[in-house]
């Protein structure tokens, strides 16, 4: 950050919310006046650290007010959300129209973020397949046995190393996957590099900009301007600038037919309120699709 002296400190993955106050409380005895944590897990965290330490600023990446539990936003702490939903309908959009009618999404815990990923993705599938007059079928579910097996081509698998599981069964059939928050090509490209993949898997990865993000508020910090941000949320979309999106790089785009210059479009459009996409966030309804796709949310 600006040349500045930055430690990393890494939860175990079974770490508990006393793990996570330690790793704070170390951070602080290191110096750190500015600390990023990021996932809702740490909501509980920093309610207490949030009053331990009045002078250090926190940004909270993926939590909300709901996550820390507090009244409001503590004042000096920066909570980061990203609408999920439109990352979801870009790949959705995107698989879809490269010809793609067996779509299935692979939810980790039904969090909201997780939830925006899935609503979005199956919009996004659904204009697509009427776009293209083809019939759709999308299966929404935090399990997937058997399915690629029975005909899914792509499943979108949405949450930690959820995808592991899901790429393990895609390489049995000759399937494929999506990647989530950030570009997970790597993944396919070291596995076919050190012979583990016959081929890679991933097509494309719904991404949010984690560290575009971070980087505003960091900048935001260290012009001064700290004190309108502070205690509030920010929630990044497309509408922000790109914080959402997919990876355009020659060796991530992995699509058939579909083109970037047909996703930029589309993204354009999301950009520019031309097309609204439902995070279904504040009731219990889905999105309505066409007569084109048929959606099946099992729980």
């Amino acid at each position: 950050y600006m040349g500045d002296d930055c430690q990393y400190y890494i939860p175990e993955a079974d770490a508990s919310d006393e793990d996570r106050e330690t790793m704070i409380r170390q951070a602080v005895n290191d110096g750190a006046d500015v600390i990023v944590c990021v996932g809702y897990l740490y909501g509980a965290s920093l309610a207490w650290a949030a009053d331990q330490y009045p002078d250090v600023k926190f940004i909270a990446v993926d939590v909300t007010q709901g996550d820390i539990g507090t009244d409001a936003i503590p004042a000096n702490c920066y909570c980061i959300t990203f609408k999920e939903e439109q990352a979801g309908y870009l790949a959705g959009y995107a698989i879809a129209k490269d010809g793609k009618t067996k779509l299935g999404f692979l939810g980790g815990m039904a969090v909201p973020a997780v939830i925006r990923y899935g609503y979005g993705f199956v919009q996004g599938a659904d204009a697509a397949a009427a776009e293209l007059g083809q019939n759709g079928d999308a299966n929404i579910t935090s399990r997937m046995e058997g399915w690629y097996s029975n005909g899914t081509q792509v499943v979108f698998a949405c949450g930690g190393g959820i995808y592991t599981s899901a790429v393990e069964a895609a390489l049995k059939n000759n399937g494929y996957v999506i990647g989530v928050d950030v570009d997970q090509n790597y993944i396919g490209a070291n596995g076919v590099a050190d012979g583990t993949y016959a081929y890679n898997p991933f097509i494309t990865s719904a991404m949010k900009g984690l560290s575009e993000a971070v980087n505003t508020a960091l900048a935001d910090i260290d012009a001064g301007s700290w004190g309108d941000i502070a205690g509030s949320n920010g929630n990044f979309g497309l509408e922000d600038g790109d914080y959402i999106g997919l990876p355009t790089d020659a060796d991530s785009w992995n699509f058939e037919s579909f083109t970037t210059d047909e996703y930029e479009e589309v993204k354009g459009k999301i950009k520019s309120g031309e097309i609204t996409v439902d995070n279904s966030s504040d009731d219990a309804t889905k999105p309505t699709v066409s007569e084109f796709t048929t959606v099946n949310y099992i729980q």
